[in-house]
């Protein structure tokens, strides 16, 4: 009997509200036993949704009617950008099966969370099935329902004879840590991982408010930078209390303007040199014993990563492995979307606290 083969996108707009990513993988098998191969990725800017959307997730006020016309505007912009990655790629002889998406997250605070998404133009666009809203069920049933990749990452990245760890380096770290496959058959009994603290979120918070641009693009700012105790001991503590926090991270959670009081007076490359030595040192210290495997935007952040380097023996990027860092989530998120059209529960109870059996995730919409 021949294996099962999907072409599936997933789309991924994450905290830093910069862009929409998008993955186009080809799954073989089913369930668990899933295959990926990465067959195209492109990142579309958020252009104008991008401020609006930042306004909406950092609670400014708004009418329902501005609500609905960016849930629609968002939807007709992931439209735009899967057609742009689909066609990039011939798909007549296997056409694309379904699309996965994050959504935009402007509220996390469990129970409660919002992912603003409308799906519809979406499915009836491509006249594929559309899957979203992956978080709800966990909550539903008392779980954080983040990090939400673990499960996609031990499809992707698990190794025998290695233990790695997956940082994901977005608008928040997080880390999904693998056990040697050797010792660890289970996804049950192989993967860990947590939000570990503001990144991209605080970074690029920072360089609005001390550069005046939307990143340190390539981290040239902090690498001109030196790092100061003064700084970096006070935000190692407080990106320490969100580790110690043990739950899940989303919106409200931005340590930027807090640190613009406390660099008051100091030149801005060294206060986001400091910020980037505090995040290396708070992220090493949650992977140790594992070989460190980075993904995610922040990996384009030269500062960042060489501090990284310097704390922690043998990173590589997920492109090493065959993922494009950038793409990750993306990616992760395609996986994630086969898991549910098969009925595999994509939340794990001993990360996200989910209560007694994890649920099957995901609203569905179907052209």
């Amino acid at each position: 009997m021949p294996v099962r083969l999907r072409h599936v996108v997933g789309c991924m707009t994450g905290t830093s509200i910069d862009a929409i990513d998008v993955a186009l993988v080809a799954l073989e098998d089913e369930g668990l036993r899933l295959r990926a191969r990465v067959v195209a990725a492109q990142s579309r800017p958020l252009d104008e949704l991008a401020a609006r959307l930042r306004d909406v997730a950092e609670q400014r006020s708004t009418t329902a009617g501005e609500i609905a016309r960016l849930a629609n505007d968002l939807a007709l912009k992931h439209l735009e950008a899967v057609r742009a990655v689909a066609g990039s790629r011939r798909l007549e002889k296997q056409r694309l099966d379904l699309v996965c998406v994050h959504g935009q997250t402007v509220y996390h605070l469990p129970p409660v969370s919002w992912q603003l998404f409308q799906p519809a133009p979406l499915a009836h666009g491509l006249g594929v099935p559309v899957v979203y809203d992956l978080r709800a069920a966990d909550l539903a049933k008392g779980g954080q329902g983040a990090p939400i990749t673990p499960l996609a990452d031990w499809v992707l990245f698990r190794a025998a004879g290695e233990r790695r760890a997956i940082v994901n380096l977005g608008g928040y770290c997080n880390v999904t840590r693998l056990a040697d496959a050797d010792d660890a058959a289970s996804p049950a009994y192989a993967v860990s991982g947590a939000d570990i603290c503001a990144c991209n979120q605080l970074l690029d918070g920072l360089a609005r408010a001390l550069i005046d641009r939307p990143m340190d693009d390539g981290g040239r700012q902090a690498t001109a930078g030196r790092s100061l105790p003064e700084l970096v001991d006070p935000i190692i503590i407080r990106l320490g209390e969100q580790a110690a926090a043990r739950r899940s991270l989303g919106t409200g959670d931005e340590l930027a303007r807090w640190i613009l009081v406390l660099a008051k007076g100091h030149r801005p490359e060294d206060v986001l040199r400091s910020a980037c030595v505090a995040l290396a040192r708070t992220i090493a210290d949650a992977v140790i014993g594992h070989r460190v495997i980075l993904a995610g935007g922040g990996v384009r952040n030269d500062c960042l990563v060489e501090e990284l380097r310097a704390i922690c023996n043998g990173i590589a990027t997920t492109d090493d492995l065959g993922v494009p860092a950038q793409f990750r989530e993306a990616v992760c998120f395609a996986v994630l979307g086969a898991l549910c059209q098969d009925r595999v529960a994509i939340t794990l109870p001993a990360i996200t606290g989910v209560k007694g059996t994890a649920p099957i995730s995901g609203h569905w919409v179907l052209p």
